[in-house]
């Protein structure tokens, strides 16, 4: 490792705190000295402050190379890092022979193949005032949720912007998605201005722009340096090509500018992780502290079951605390006997979240497959995890120009304002009051594939308004009363599959051994309940929802309930399965093969959908999911009409 004049250190090892305890020294120092310095060094390095940012802005606007080359003039990179950054530099660098910062950060063959930033690459430095994690973004458009992911944990943004270009829309993207995520401050760095001849009015064109931007996006704190990250201007220092510019330069504003602690203005917040009980004789509750204080004899209640009790002790790695706060993990337990469980809050007895189910809420959309409102989700929010849907999506967002636009879904690195509703109440925060339980993702439920990232706003009122009427005449004494146990046939398959002539056969015959039925038809529903529902994805998922409810009611009533429809999607018909108890639901698959569905063409529907005259037609343009686990599985194609009644009939336990 080289010597240095600089006061950064990379990484946190023993042997790199020993080096600048050495470095300090005009002679060699014993073990013993060492180990003091070591100490001393480790001690000092504990009590910093840590600043945890981002660089983002639009691709090839010099994002890692402003990184490398911060982490290169600490002169503290091992000999074997230097070896390796120069023969990469030779081989994938863009500089012409010149040292190439940007592969410090860009670590995947892609990146350096191409010369772009792919994934988020954090590194850690400090300085004598500040320890640092950089999170260096990527800049393509299809990269814009690996940025969101970056800067979910930021307290400040060095958005970057080329001199040459100035303000571009995938700027202004990265911009709107760091005020989304609560990040109040920024450093605007116009990069590249070497290749403008260090023009201040250049610099300040940019500069105007980009504050006009940041006050529509209410970004309270701007700080715009001019920056040449290839030759180091502005960087560490101040340089003499700029004499027009009287600010800070960049380390100099990121080790002095003040982050507020939003976390400390409430009472304790403790998301529960784990319910840690290593015997009989203890239980005691884990998780990190996400706001507050937490003290033994401090009152405690726990949501969203609302049971109080106190604190009996605060435990830390090293044994009990007498107090612990925000960003601290701990395990707490506690006086009274009472049910917590993981996804539960611990918070202050006097100043409890808020409990609700319904929210207004911000969303990106991080997945290829678009977003339709009610398609079944799990939503993660702190360490809790809960079936959801987005139930109405109020607008999107141009982040461009901020308009709001009339939207039926949302694609990929869309910003959508949406109706969020989940299955259970959750406590929460505003995401400007509390990050841990404001901010929320969206997990497909079939892939587990995170598809959205998501802030709370606000509960919607009308989740206050509305509760659960009880019923002394329930489900079971209205069945009871028909002599039978209420049912649901969900019979799904192609158009001309053969499904409502199934449905049909199947409910005389249960109408003549006496049970009590009703058929909901796909075609018949479309003339009343769905009139208003096209044959659009979103129409689709809605078209389900609505006829699942319906269901569910007839079910409550003590009837056996007949679902005919295409009913194309499996999370659709698996959110159907969820509104009914174990049992209750069966999932009956009439299947053909395309070709005999559409040779039947009873309706003629195939032939004008060949025609191009009806869209979005499954089979045709549009998917069918088959089911991958039916109770029952028909094969229409194969046998007569009554062998298939009998075969359902089979799979119903119709005693009382």
């Amino acid at each position: 490792m080289g010597s240095s004049d600089s006061s950064f250190v990379i990484g946190d090892s023993k042997a790199q705190a020993t080096a600048v305890a050495s470095s300090n020294h005009e002679s060699p120092i014993t073990n013993d000295g060492a180990d003091s310095a070591v100490s001393l060094y480790l001690r000092q390095h504990e009590s910093k402050p840590l600043l945890r940012f981002i660089t983002c802005g639009s691709v090839d606007d010099g994002k890692s190379t402003l990184i490398g080359r911060l982490l290169y003039e600490s002169k503290r990179l091992f000999d074997d890092q230097l070896a390796a950054l120069e023969a990469d530099s030779r081989r994938h660098g863009t500089q012409g022979g010149r040292i190439d910062y940007a592969l410090l950060l860009d670590g995947l063959a892609a990146e350096r193949e191409q010369g772009i930033t792919i994934d988020v690459a954090y590194r850690y430095f400090d300085t004598d005032k500040r320890k640092f994690i950089v999170a260096d973004c990527p800049g393509h458009e299809q990269y814009t949720r690996n940025m969101a992911t970056g800067a979910s944990t930021a307290d400040l943004a060095v958005v970057l912007v080329d001199a040459r270009k100035g303000l571009l829309a995938q700027t202004r993207r990265h911009s709107y998605i760091v005020s989304l995520l609560g990040i109040r401050h920024v450093v605007l760095a116009v990069n590249k201005m070497d290749l403008v001849g260090y023009d201040q009015a250049v610099f300040e064109a940019i500069a105007s722009g980009y504050r006009e931007l940041a006050a529509q996006l209410r970004i309270p704190d701007v700080q715009v340096i001019p920056l040449s990250a290839l030759e180091g201007d502005n960087l560490l220092r101040r340089s003499p090509n700029t004499p027009w510019y009287d600010g800070p330069a960049l380390l100099e504003h990121l080790e002095s500018v003040e982050v507020e602690d939003g976390q400390a203005r409430t009472g304790l917040r403790l998301p529960v992780q784990w319910v840690n009980r290593p015997n009989q004789d203890f239980r005691g509750f884990a998780g990190t502290i996400a706001a507050g204080v937490a003290r033994p004899g401090d009152p405690v209640v726990v949501l969203p079951s609302a049971r109080r009790s106190t604190i009996a002790q605060v435990l830390g790695p090293d044994g009990p605390l007498p107090r612990a706060e925000a960003g601290q993990a701990v395990t707490l337990t506690l006086a009274d006997e009472i049910d917590v469980s993981r996804g539960d809050l611990i918070a202050a007895a006097g100043d409890p979240p808020a409990v609700a189910d319904q929210f207004a809420a911000h969303l990106l959309w991080m997945s290829d497959a678009p977003l339709l409102p009610g398609r079944p989700y799990w939503l993660k929010i702190g360490t809790r995890t809960v079936a959801a849907s987005i139930s109405e999506i109020k607008h999107r967002v141009d982040v461009n120009t901020q308009e709001h636009l009339a939207a039926k879904r949302l694609q990929l690195n869309e910003v959508g304002y949406c109706n969020l509703s989940l299955e259970e109440p959750v406590a929460f925060a505003p995401y400007a009051e509390n990050r841990t339980l404001g901010g929320f993702i969206l997990i497909d439920r079939q892939n587990n594939d995170t598809v959205a990232a998501g802030t709370l706003d606000f509960a919607l009122r009308r989740a206050d308004n509305v509760h659960w009427q009880h019923l002394d005449v329930d489900k079971a004494a209205r069945a009871r009363i028909k002599g039978q146990v209420p049912r649901v046939l969900w019979f799904t398959g192609l158009s001309g599959a053969g499904k409502s002539t199934v449905a049909n056969l199947v409910d005389k015959r249960l109408h003549a051994l006496g049970y009590h039925t009703f058929v909901l038809d796909g075609d018949n529903v479309r003339h009343g309940l769905n009139r208003d529902l096209g044959f659009t994805d979103e129409d689709r998922v809605e078209n389900i929802r609505r006829v699942a409810e319906v269901a569910r009611l007839m079910a409550d009533a003590g009837l056996i309930v007949l679902v005919s429809f295409i009913s194309p999607f499996r999370a659709e018909r698996r959110m159907a399965r969820e509104r009914f108890a174990p049992g209750e639901f069966i999932e009956v698959f009439v299947d053909v093969p395309l070709e005999v569905a559409e040779a039947r063409d009873v309706k003629g529907l195939y032939r004008k959908a060949r025609a191009g005259l009806i869209p979005n037609f499954t089979g045709i343009d549009s998917p069918y999911e088959p089911p991958e686990a039916p109770e029952v599985h028909l094969h229409a194609d194969r046998e007569d009409p009554q062998a298939l009644v009998a075969r359902v009939l089979a799979a119903l336990d119709l005693q009382p």
